[in-house]
């Protein structure tokens, strides 16, 4: 048993690491960095290009890897993204972080190649000495990790509680504005705290090479675990997740002396363990009556009233509201443009079945990222499991179809019927959690049915996973890809006839302010309840029609990290607009496809998802995304035609109803122009939001 918790200390360690850094850059600069995987993975990739590709000398490759290029990520990335984010939309900055995770691990590849790394080399010289201590044997790599986490732990308390640079972070994490006013710049401290993430993203990395390889979903699953103890912190306190991290590595390992071996069921359970972990701390948070929902970093009044605009939105930010508007005004007409070309698109390939196959694949992926717009979008919860909704329809369907002889259309049917009890049951469990709480738990569950269902060998049977096939009257490409057009349009509608609705005007209304809405009786908790269903429904139909054009589900097509790339290429185009998913859809099918045919080696095949992972980013400075920004200018153009130089159309985009600059409404005269926008949203929250709009 004592190797066991030897072991178990040691991945503990790693964990440890990987939660502190996330636990100070967020208490530091208010974002909880779900980039880390990826840090650590790109470290990890040049401590191996260097030491093993170009055979460097070790502890040169230590030095120049943890100490030069691993600060380096860390600053860069602050200056470049997360300095934008500290007072934005949580939604943003969750976003603009997947972004960075998605593009960073393409920039590795481009730079340091493609190998499968399953096991490599930490930081001690091969080969690895190792001892026995009271019969148990302990190398060398695992004596560097205790001595590394003990050195943090020292070097981290020496520091911040008996020096001026300790006493300048607990400062800037106390009150940003104060700090600035006594004299010391809060962007220095937060480089340097980024420049200490980043040391430890890339140790973690290197450190678990040996036993995780160096790939991105061990990273990602690696920052998944650590997520636990960040939970069991309340996102703040370092000791608690360090404490919490060895534990969770030591339940684990224990777990696999306990439990038989070579057991499906005995590898779901401690697989399970970071999951189980956050269950119970929020469990016994609100027992004690913790708020969970107020994850703003630190900072007092002074911070809150110079705050910008749109700091406590969870939602994206909101271009008025066209859900009241009719079908045929000249707004809704101008962004039908696009989705009318796009009906085209078939016949634009249809003389190629190889691009014709594309494009249908695209317009299936387009139905899945209508949930995306259903659950974020609308709901303005961020819920990072919907690809695991739509690869739990997809596998339902064809295990239906190949063991019981189902129609395919019915048992896409049932399977994304299926997702929706599940979309309602993860809802109940996390609509009273705070965003970025919603957003760990979800993350965590997609990751647990990666390992638990899709991993599982009967599941994916060969290469090809669980047979399927498309209906007789959709068995071409052309004609099944206006069959999922069909299913997109059909579901396009429904979504805006939703948001026309009476409950889709109380959506509006609980996204803009759900404090005021429940105020007003409206009730948020099972409207959001009844969005989780639909979206689930949806992702499911989408991913039975994606398995449907494949004609087998194989399960890894629906691993987590994958969802998390889709999610940036939706938000890069717009998260609510059916317009947008539709454009996703084709963007991510055809655009590898086109570098693919136009240009050789495997380096600009990354280019595709280095573009998604950047696009995501630029969230921070366009929230609504390139196709609503575009429409806005389009919108512009034709008012700017109509009213010749005379009256134009006044732009108003806001969050909430507080960050509206009523000045310049009132400056422009914008008034009349303003009220279809705010109407929609005041429909069902009260007229005093006109009012206020007014004022």
């Amino acid at each position: 048993m004592l190797s066991y918790v030897i072991i178990g200390l040691a991945a503990g360690s790693i964990y440890a690491l990987a939660s502190a850094s996330m636990v100070v850059t967020y208490a530091s600069a208010g974002i909880l960095n779900f980039a880390f995987g990826s840090m650590a993975y790109f470290v990890a990739r040049f401590f191996y290009w260097a030491n093993q590709g170009h055979q460097w000398n070790l502890a040169l490759s230590a030095i120049l890897a943890l100490l030069v290029v691993a600060p380096a990520v860390g600053v860069i990335l602050y200056l470049g993204v997360f300095r934008f984010l500290r007072n934005k939309a949580t939604l943003v900055k969750i976003c603009a972080a997947i972004g960075v995770s998605v593009a960073l691990p393409a920039l590795a590849i481009m730079l340091f190649g493609d190998p499968a790394i399953t096991a490599a080399p930490g930081l001690a010289p091969i080969p690895v000495k190792s001892w026995r201590i009271l019969g148990t044997a302990i190398d060398l790599d695992t004596v560097i990790i205790y001595a590394f986490l003990i050195a943090v732990v020292l070097a981290g308390t020496v520091v911040m509680k008996f020096t001026d640079v300790g006493l300048k972070v607990r400062a800037v994490v106390s009150s940003e504005a104060l700090t600035s006013l006594s004299g010391t710049n809060p962007n220095r401290v937060a480089l340097g705290v980024w420049g200490v993430s980043g040391l430890l993203a890339g140790a973690a990395g290197i450190m678990s090479g040996p036993t995780r390889g160096i790939e991105i979903g061990a990273m990602t699953s690696l920052m998944a675990s650590a997520f636990a103890a960040v939970v069991a912190a309340k996102l703040r306190n370092i000791g608690v997740a360090v404490i919490v991290a060895l534990g969770m590595g030591v339940l684990t390992s224990l777990l696999q002396y306990w439990l038989p071996e070579n057991s499906r069921i005995s590898t779901a359970i401690y697989q399970s363990v970071p999951l189980f972990i956050i269950v119970i701390f929020l469990v016994y948070f609100m027992i004690r009556g913790t708020i969970l929902s107020q994850e703003a970093s630190g900072g007092g009044a002074l911070d809150a009233a110079i705050k910008p605009a749109g700091g406590e939105s969870a939602g994206v930010a909101q271009q008025g509201s066209a859900d009241k508007l009719s079908l045929l005004s000249p707004r809704q007409l101008v962004s039908m443009v696009p989705m009318a070309l796009m009906l085209f698109v078939p016949f634009i390939f249809e003389g190629s079945d190889y691009w014709l196959g594309l494009a249908a694949r695209g317009i299936a992926l387009a139905i899945i990222f209508l949930s995306f717009s259903l659950v974020t979008g609308d709901g303005g919860m961020i819920w990072l499991c919907q690809i695991t909704f739509a690869g739990g329809g997809g596998l339902i369907a064809a295990k239906l179809y190949t063991d019981h002889g189902f129609h395919p259309i019915v048992a896409g049917l049932i399977g994304a019927a299926l997702m929706l009890p599940v979309g309602v049951l993860i809802g109940a469990l996390t609509i009273r959690l705070g965003d970025l709480y919603v957003a760990l738990v979800t993350l965590t569950f997609g990751l647990l049915i990666d390992k638990i269902i899709f991993e599982d060998p009967k599941y994916a049977p060969g290469l090809g996973g669980v047979q399927f096939a498309r209906p007789e009257f959709a068995a071409t490409n052309f004609r099944f890809a206006y069959f999922a057009l069909a299913v997109f349009c059909v579901l396009g509608l429904f979504i805006w006839n939703l948001r026309r609705s009476t409950t889709g005007l109380a959506m509006t209304g609980a996204r803009w302010s759900e404090t005021s809405a429940r105020m007003l009786g409206l009730r948020t908790v099972y409207l959001k309840l009844l969005l989780a269903g639909i979206a689930a429904f949806v992702a499911g139909l989408g991913g039975a029609m994606l398995t449907m054009y494949d004609k087998s589900n194989d399960p890894f097509t629906y691993s987590t990290f994958a969802g998390l790339v889709w999610l940036a290429v939706l938000v890069t185009s717009g998260v609510r607009s059916i317009t947008a998913a539709l454009l996703a859809g084709f963007g991510f099918t055809l655009m590898p496809a086109l570098f693919a045919d136009h240009l050789s080696g495997a380096t600009w095949l990354q280019v595709p998802t280095l573009l998604f992972g950047l696009g995501a980013i630029g969230l921070a400075t366009n929230p609504d995304g390139v196709v609503a920004m575009h429409g806005r200018q389009l919108m512009h153009l034709i008012f700017g035609v109509l009213f010749k130089g005379g009256a134009t159309r006044v732009d108003v985009r806001v969050e909430r109803l507080d960050d509206i600059d009523t000045d310049a409404v009132l400056k422009a005269d914008a008034a009349p122009l303003l009220a279809p926008d705010v109407s929609a949203a005041a429909a069902d929250t009260g007229a005093h939001m006109v009012t206020e709009a007014r004022r």
